[in-house]
């Protein structure tokens, strides 16, 4: 594991290297970061509770063991009875269209009657689907009850929206102090995003909270384990600034590298800083000019990469070429 590296300390002050993004141009279409609102994880991976409680055991066992139709049939009729744990087991068979064509508008007809009944899961799903206003009418204060009342019930994607419905709604430091404790609670499950949002929360001493770099590389590192590539890009550049903790180049790169190899092309290009100026790695021209031809052919220009480009060998550029159509 690349974060498991030992730290490499080094013991004079170096100047820092230049990776960031001050001339790096926007990306046109920028990559989308993780979601928290879909998809949803398979269904081997879904914890009962999200229901409310098992619809029933044998619609329950069969929605495990894979037969959706079977699952469907099986909680129907107890959906149709009233019974809030197959609604929203029903709902989300029809959302995700499992053993059955995928229903949507129908899925927010079952969620919406089991979000009535207090299941947090439906309560988010419905309120998602009440911002976006595609099934159903875009209702953005019913979104916004039903979102909070499935954060206070413990749905943690639900803590989370709703803690970026608060700063939506008040950008300012004071939305992000209402938020901070949805946060905060979201990130202790172990949610990805919401180990990222308290990072910059720290990072930057707002919402109420001091500045503690410290803490903020923590939930960075949780969040890069979890492969937030954003986190990962954070992660590597405060190793390598020292900001935080032990300056160490080597998990830096490692965490940079990760990142541009799953695709994030503002990794890939700092990436290609990296190996331009030997940080915690041999200086490799050809991977650097490689690592940076993936980047601009994703839309990303940088004039200082442009240079280094222009400055290699036509034998090195032709390497570049090479290496670069073998990249991920």
């Amino acid at each position: 594991m690349v974060g498991a590296a030992v730290a490499e300390t080094v013991p004079s002050p170096q100047p820092k290297p230049d990776i960031g993004a001050s001339t790096e141009k926007p990306i046109a279409t920028p990559l989308p970061q993780p979601a928290t609102t879909a998809p949803q994880p398979s269904a081997d991976a879904i914890n009962p509770d999200r229901f409310g409680a098992k619809p029933s055991d044998s619609a329950y066992g069969a929605f495990q063991r894979g037969l959706y139709k079977t699952a469907y049939n099986l909680a129907l009729v107890r959906a149709q009875n009233g019974d809030p744990a197959a609604q929203t087991l029903i709902a989300e068979i029809l959302s995700r269209g499992l053993g059955v064509p995928v229903n949507a508008a129908e899925a927010a007809k079952w969620y919406a009657l089991a979000a009535e009944q207090g299941i947090p899961e439906s309560q988010f799903q419905y309120a998602l689907m009440l911002l976006d206003g595609r099934y159903v009418r875009k209702d953005e204060k019913g979104a916004y009850a039903l979102m909070q009342a499935a954060a206070e019930a413990g749905n943690r994607l639900a803590q989370f929206n709703f803690a970026q419905l608060l700063v939506q709604q008040d950008p300012g430091d004071a939305g992000i102090a209402k938020a901070v404790s949805y946060y905060q609670r979201a990130a202790a499950t172990g949610l990805a995003d919401a180990q990222y949002a308290m990072a910059q929360v720290y990072a930057n001493g707002v919402g109420g909270k001091p500045r503690d770099d410290v803490q903020a590389r923590g939930l960075l590192a949780q969040a890069a384990r979890q492969n937030y590539d954003t986190a990962q890009i954070d992660l590597a550049a405060w190793m390598i600034e020292g900001r935080g903790g032990a300056r160490d180049l080597k998990s830096g790169f490692g965490w940079m590298k990760q990142a541009a190899e799953g695709g994030n092309v503002a990794a890939q290009n700092r990436l290609a800083k990296l190996y331009m100026g030997g940080i915690g790695t041999d200086p490799d021209p050809i991977l650097a000019g490689a690592w940076y031809v993936v980047a601009r052919r994703a839309g990303l220009i940088d004039p200082q990469m442009d240079d280094f480009l222009q400055g290699l060998t036509d034998d090195q550029t032709k390497q570049a070429l090479q290496r670069a159509n073998r990249l991920p």
